[in-house]
């Protein structure tokens, strides 16, 4: 547990890690919506599908130094703060997220490991967390693409909860998630 007193916002690393998982969850969602311009069979289609799988992994490995990071530094309080059940919607929405960062990839892993497909990660192969099981698969790709497809409407609502809060309320939410280097006022010339 930790017995810091919240700062006014985020600590520098995961304020760059908050935005460098955005950029990563924009493109396993372009990699994948993106594979249709190519036909069915083609290199650069699996080569884009590759990249899904991959990028998809990588977003595993980095939600677990995200919540390690959650851990160590506390959130900054919200000023002024909100109401109660505004707090916990809050909260459940980034409970939410966070089963999203964690549950897509394991269930992406389990659908290839299932499907009998190899596991690339940059030039390695994963084992498969199951035995090939065709069925399975096709029911762990309706749950994987419809997981995905409101994963899309989380992160909307997110962003538009960030502005929501610093257009409506006015307060520091969205301030203490962006780079010092954005909210930094200018010195003032002599």
């Amino acid at each position: 547990m930790n017995t810091k007193k919240p700062a006014d916002r985020y600590h520098a690393a995961s304020i760059s890690l908050h935005w460098a998982m955005l950029i990563l969850f924009i493109a396993v969602y372009a990699s994948i919506e993106l594979r249709v311009l190519f036909d069915k069979g083609t290199w650069a289609r699996d080569a884009i599908k590759e990249v899904h799988f991959m990028l998809g992994l990588l977003m595993l490995g980095l939600v677990f130094v995200r919540l390690a990071m959650r851990a160590k530094f506390p959130a900054p309080r919200i000023e002024p703060a909100p109401p109660k059940l505004q707090a916990l919607a809050a909260k459940s929405a980034h409970l939410t997220l966070y089963v999203l960062m964690l549950g897509m990839p394991l269930l992406g892993w389990l659908l290839l490991s299932a499907s009998g497909k190899p596991i690339p990660f940059f030039g390695l192969e994963l084992p498969a967390l199951m035995a090939t099981n065709k069925a399975f698969a096709g029911q762990l790709k309706e749950l994987h693409e419809l997981i995905g497809t409101i994963g899309y409407f989380l992160i909307g609502a997110h962003a538009g909860a960030a502005l929501f809060h610093h257009y409506v309320q006015r307060d520091n939410t969205l301030l203490s998630m962006l780079p010092a280097w954005i909210t930094a006022k200018p010195a003032l010339k002599s």
